[in-house]
C-alpha cells in the first residue's frame, strides 16, 4: 500500500486518536526499524522493533471488513514478525474509549501496563486517556 491509500483507510478508521496523513505514513514507513503487514486492501498493521522491544504503532481494518478476523491476523503477523526480530517483549497504545481493539489486544495475551491521563484529543477538543498495553513473547518464534 502506498502512503496515500495507508492514509485514506487510516482517515476512514480513527477520529481519536487522529488519522496519520500521507506525510506521517511516508516518513514512518521509510524506517528500516519499521515493518509494515497488509490484508489486501482492507487492513494493514505498522509495528517497530529495536532492542529487543517491538511496538505495534497503528493498527487499521476498514469500517465494512471488521469482524471477519482481518485484525487478529495482522496481530498474528505482528507477534511473529516481532518475535522474528528479535523482541521479547510488544508494546501499543490504544484509546482507552476503543472497546473492540481493547478486546483484541487482550484476546491476544496483552495485558495494561500503564495510561496516559488524557493523551489523546477528539475532534471535538475532549481529552481522552491513553492506555499502554504490553505483552511477553516466548524465546522461539510463533507458530
Amino acid at each position: 500500500m502506498t502512503p496515500e491509500a495507508l492514509a485514506a483507510l487510516h482517515a476512514r478508521c480513527f477520529r481519536t486518536p487522529r488519522p496519520w496523513s500521507t506525510e506521517d505514513f511516508s516518513g514512518v514507513t521509510s524506517d528500516p526499524l519499521v515493518f509494515l503487514l497488509v490484508e489486501g486492501d482492507a487492513g494493514f498493521l505498522l509495528g517497530r522493533a529495536v532492542a529487543g522491544e517491538a511496538e505495534l504503532l497503528t493498527l487499521a481494518v476498514a469500517p465494512e471488513a471488521r469482524r471477519r478476523g482481518l485484525g487478529g491476523r495482522l496481530l498474528a503477523r505482528f507477534l511473529y514478525q516481532a518475535r522474528l526480530r528479535g523482541a521479547g517483549r510488544v508494546f501499543l497504545e490504544v484509546s482507552a474509549q476503543n472497546t473492540a481493539a481493547i478486546a483484541l489486544y487482550e484476546s491476544a495475551g496483552f495485558s495494561q501496563a500503564g495510561q496516559r491521563r488524557g493523551y489523546y484529543r477528539t475532534p471535538e477538543g475532549e481529552r481522552v486517556d491513553a492506555l499502554v498495553l504490553a505483552r511477553d513473547l516466548p524465546s522461539e518464534p510463533l507458530a
